[in-house]
């Protein structure tokens, strides 16, 4: 158990120091994709925390890190959105959108949210070794075993489901393969499974997009020429999405 509690303790620690080089990146404004690296290692710090709920300090954490999370995520949205546009060749409209990303980067860095979870990040191995040191982890090992099987039993109905919530599945094959990825030493999965879990994640990801950025032109009007062209990649997103889904159904859940 103590080697599990210190495999943990590791990934907290590497995780902060990847965020903090994040961080440096968006303050610094020194490449395109520090902001999508940053929300990336949130995201798995969360994977990691999950499984962990009702531990000392884990929720403070939890809900640090969401804070960064929801503070990021326009911002996210609308840089994806800008970069796709630049590529259709919709510069002025493209442009309006990364007009202010500059002082949103700036935002981001100088965060209180940002800061809290640093903050936070900083003691938690300590309340970890607290909870060791209290008895409070001796069923780490199980504790973490039935959280993933839940993650993963929650993700086999949803597949089998006929009429699945695709906004769900997306979220749940998140959660599941950061999940293994957090856990690799309690993965129950195949390695076939992961490559799937991605490439669904993926496809997903591309109906999303498309969908988010309709109910976007709805409001927006230098948006209106991309319409028909999204609801086209909208309705390929979803057939892919679906013989997708249906591989990693039967990869993993058979």
């Amino acid at each position: 158990m103590s080697a599990l509690v210190d495999e943990v303790v590791a990934q907290v620690v590497s995780l902060e120091v990847r965020l903090l080089a994040c961080h440096a990146r968006v303050d610094a404004l020194t490449d395109e994709e520090g902001l999508h690296d940053l929300r990336t290692t949130v995201r798995r710090l969360r994977s990691l925390l999950r499984p962990l709920r009702g531990l000392p300090g884990v929720e403070q954490v939890e809900l640090a890190a969401q804070r960064v999370g929801n503070l990021t995520t326009p911002i996210r949205d609308r840089e994806v959105l800008a970069a796709y546009l630049h590529r259709q060749g919709h510069h002025v409209a493209a442009a309006r959108r990364t007009a202010q990303l500059s002082e949103d980067y700036w935002a981001v860095a100088r965060s209180t949210e940002l800061k809290q979870l640093f903050d936070m990040l900083d003691a938690f191995p300590r309340f970890l070794r607290a909870s060791q040191h209290q008895g409070l982890l001796r069923k780490l090992r199980k504790r973490i075993e039935k959280r993933l099987d839940k993650q993963w039993e929650a993700l086999d109905e949803a597949l089998h489901d006929p009429l699945h919530d695709r906004h769900r599945l997306r979220l749940l094959i998140k959660r599941v393969r950061y999940a293994a990825e957090a856990y690799p030493q309690l993965n129950r999965l195949p390695a076939a499974a992961i490559k799937g879990l991605k490439s669904a994640q993926e496809a997903l990801g591309d109906w999303h997009d498309c969908w988010q950025w309709l109910l976007r032109a709805e409001h927006e009007a230098d948006l209106q020429a991309c319409i028909t062209g999204w609801r086209r990649t909208m309705t390929l997103a979803e057939s892919r999405a679906d013989r997708v889904l249906d591989r990693l159904s039967e990869t993993c859940f058979s």
